[in-house]
């Protein structure tokens, strides 16, 4: 892979599968991979053999976390036959030790997909494994074996003060992100402002300026009389408590359950890559990866295999960046009416999810059930006021009729909407088109002249050839110039803060 021509990814599909296809082999310079398991899930999965027998041990879990059966069972099979020796002996002994349960079933689908990440590793990448410790000591062990225990380079603690409270045990209060090398060169760039941490001051210790503007912590030997000097800062130490975990305020925050904190990625991809290197990131949930990765100019891979994400992730990628945001494509959705056809008798929810996607609409739930005749919302700003403007979304992949318009019609005004979009994989009658006509037009007030369809029924053929949601797209004209912000005084320069005599 070269830079020339190139175009970030996302990858629709199971990671196995597309590691499998369209990875080539030492061509990824830096993995973050977080797998779900022990998320914020809603219910609880006991260590449960097949016959019955429970266990002591409890974890939570997603309600579609891998379980065993016919599809795990072939997986273990498969790394036993034709995995690297090691791990083949160590996933035998962790099913005599833990038999055929879920935690077995989670680390065969696991060793399976790290030796495909070991494979497209370049020879100085790095993988981070983020896990919490149900199955940290497990994962340690498959790592071992995949990338050979004289790579491993750190465990790295991460502390949070949000959440884990406990009146019968101490709170858990911290993940654990494995960081291994492919080799016994990696890349590690500890003057990166991300990678360091403030140096908290000693006793005895002075602030001084040197005479190239650059300040240390000073501290002289009260026996031989030496100076030491010290910068303000260090590399970060194994464990990290200067990053929070997002909490419900958070502007970050998008509701996805495992979201983490852009500090944290930042300081791993600052860490471990250059501008220009490639970031994959196999299990992408909402994006936060590839969303840093952007930032801060490296080519990025994101792969999911849940439609909401990916909707998720294309949203934040052109809300954030915008016009700067860098060619990308999606790879595994539906590119015809013909596989989108397949999608909706496949999985309607994960089709309607595709469908919002294509107008960049956001999901108005991320699980199934009833949605109130909403399952999208696309918002926008079109005047002077900080409250923006709402547009409701249906998305039908069945039988339409005149009757799902009027009730559309409905739900704009319940829920204040200025405009609603119906979006249907069949033709729609002409009256629906019809009545779509008779809800009017929206005039917003600062562009004379410009109005949109208070309702507009897009098929999915037509949304597939280039047409998209109509609604006003740009601010309205400012009344005067805005001088640009600044600070009420800006501080001095390092060069100008007075050198203290030591």
């Amino acid at each position: 892979m070269t830079n020339e021509g190139w175009k970030n990814k996302l990858y629709f599909g199971d990671n196995l599968d597309i590691l499998r296809e369209y990875i080539p082999d030492e061509s990824i310079d830096l993995i973050y991979l977080d797998p779900p398991f022990n998320s914020k899930a809603t219910y609880n999965v006991l260590f449960k053999e097949k016959n019955g027998t429970k266990s002591v041990a409890q974890i939570e879990a997603f309600d579609d976390t891998w379980h065993w059966g016919e599809e795990a069972e072939n997986t273990y099979r498969e790394v036993v036959q034709n995995g690297p020796k090691k791990l083949a002996d160590l996933l035998q002994a962790l099913r005599q030790f833990l038999g055929s349960n879920d935690m077995m079933a989670y680390l065969a689908m696991m060793a399976i997909r790290l030796v495909e990440l070991h494979r497209v590793l370049k020879p100085t990448g790095s993988v981070y494994l983020h896990c919490d410790p149900t199955a940290s000591h497990y994962i340690k062990l498959l790592l071992d074996a995949t990338f050979g225990g004289r790579n491993f380079r750190n465990e790295i603690v991460w502390c949070y003060s949000i959440g884990g409270r406990s009146k019968k045990q101490f709170g858990r209060k911290h993940d654990v992100i494995f960081w291994y090398s492919k080799s016994n060169k990696w890349k590690f760039n500890p003057e990166a402002p991300e990678v360091r941490v403030p140096r908290k001051p000693g006793s005895h210790m002075k602030v001084v300026t040197d005479e190239n503007g650059k300040i240390w912590q000073v501290k002289r030997d009260r026996k031989t009389g030496k100076v030491y000097r010290y910068p303000l800062d260090k590399v970060a130490e194994d464990y990290w408590v200067d990053i929070e975990q997002l909490n419900r305020e958070d502007a970050e925050r998008l509701g996805y359950p495992t979201q983490k904190p852009e500090a944290l990625l930042a300081r791993i991809i600052k860490a471990s890559s250059d501008e220009g290197d490639l970031v994959l990131d196999p299990f992408c949930g909402c994006g936060t990866t590839i969303a840093v990765a952007e930032r801060f100019n490296r080519r990025w891979i994101g792969i999911d295999i849940t439609h909401i994400a990916i909707t998720l992730m294309r949203h934040r990628l052109h809300s954030t960046f915008g016009d700067e945001l860098s060619p990308y494509e999606v790879i595994g959705d539906p590119k015809d009416l013909a596989s989108a056809k397949a999608l909706a008798q496949e999985d309607r929810y994960q089709f309607q999810l595709w469908a919002l996607g294509l107008v960049e609409a956001r999901p108005s739930q991320e699980k199934k059930g009833a949605d109130a005749g909403i399952d999208g919302y696309i918002y926008f700003f079109d005047d002077y006021s900080d409250k923006p403007k709402t547009i409701v979304v249906q998305v039908k992949s069945g039988h339409v009729g005149v009757s799902q318009i009027r009730d559309l019609k409905g739900v704009m005004e319940r829920e204040n909407a200025v405009i609603g979009v119906f979006i249907t994989l069949e033709e729609p009658t002409r009256p629906m088109r019809t009545e779509a006509v008779t809800a009017g037009f929206y005039e917003p007030e600062y562009w004379p002249g410009e109005r949109y369809p208070r309702l507009q029924i897009l098929t999915i053929e037509e949304l597939l050839n280039g047409k998209t949601v109509q609604y006003p797209r740009k601010a309205p004209p400012a009344t005067f110039k805005r001088a640009p912000r600044r600070r009420k005084r800006e501080p001095p320069k390092q060069s100008e803060l007075p050198l203290e005599e030591d």
